[in-house]
């Protein structure tokens, strides 16, 4: 008799549990907007955080929410935010093509001896001596930028960081993985750029490299288009201005700046003569 009443005690509870639930998840139910779904679909699946949230879910809720704005997925482009646009029910959004820009050319700059740290860009630049290279700004080379591009764009030549712009969609992954902060985000037309990022005065630059900017301002006089400025010692270029002329390169001393599709084989030639 008292397994029965145990019985139906147990029973008569899990009933009461039940109704609580089932009426509850009326009750707290939220509506789901039906084109979350689509729109994660549309997304690559790269999870790069390129487009400032920290992932392709993320950013397609934010999308719905009117939080994120369409056109910030570099990885899909332009047929990914057309598709978006069209779920969404609006007119696309003309992008402009970003690529990676490392603004260093490694190897020019002196080495202070045997490293025997972790192979590891942020575990070098918390070290007293900060890293193999002289150069307080530099790349370092162990390739953090390399492990989290999600399509391959980059890659080490001779000690040094190098984006190939064709494979690059801009993502800027490995800019948040660089511990120096010398990957920054360039107009993928864009041919003249400063590869440096060295605010060392020239005197003290030339100890320990032979190319970097000693932000002799040659390059700002010879622009006429307002264009290059130096600032803290390092020569910058306006991408909104420039229109890739060379008159700042034909000037430059160091042959520092340079057109950026060419470098390749600059490296190339420079890393073999050494």
């Amino acid at each position: 008799m008292n397994i029965v009443f145990a019985i139906l005690v147990l029973g008569v509870m899990g009933g009461v549990f039940g109704l609580a639930l089932a009426v509850a998840s009326k009750v707290f139910y939220v509506e789901k907007d039906e084109r979350l779904e689509p729109i994660t679909e549309a997304l690559p699946g790269a999870n790069c955080g390129g487009c400032g949230f920290s992932g392709c879910a993320a950013y397609a809720q934010a999308i719905i929410d009117g939080t994120g704005k369409i056109g910030m997925c570099a990885v899909g482009g332009k047929s990914v935010n057309d598709e978006i646009a069209a779920i969404m029910g609006v007119e696309s959004v003309e992008m402009e093509r970003k690529v990676a820009l490392v603004k260093c050319r490694g190897f020019h700059a002196t080495k202070k001896g045997s490293y025997d740290g972790l192979m590891d860009c942020e575990a070098a630049a918390k070290l007293a001596g900060g890293g193999p290279n002289n150069c307080p700004y530099g790349c370092l080379g162990f390739g953090n930028c390399v492990k989290v591009c999600p399509t391959g764009a980059i890659s080490l030549k001779d000690g040094v960081a190098q984006v190939d712009h064709e494979k690059c969609v801009g993502c800027m992954a490995c800019k948040n993985a660089c511990p120096r902060g010398i990957i920054e985000e360039v107009p993928y037309k864009q041919d003249i750029v400063v590869a440096c990022s060295s605010k060392e005065k020239g005197g003290a630059l030339r100890k320990y490299c032979d190319i970097g900017c000693i932000g002799c301002k040659l390059c700002e006089k010879a622009c006429e288009h307002d264009a290059i400025h130096v600032f803290d010692n390092l020569a910058r270029i306006d991408y909104s201005k420039c229109i890739s002329c060379s008159a700042c390169a034909a000037k430059c001393p160091r042959h520092l700046i340079a057109d950026c599709n060419l470098w390749n084989e600059f490296n190339v030639v420079e890393a073999q003569a050494r």
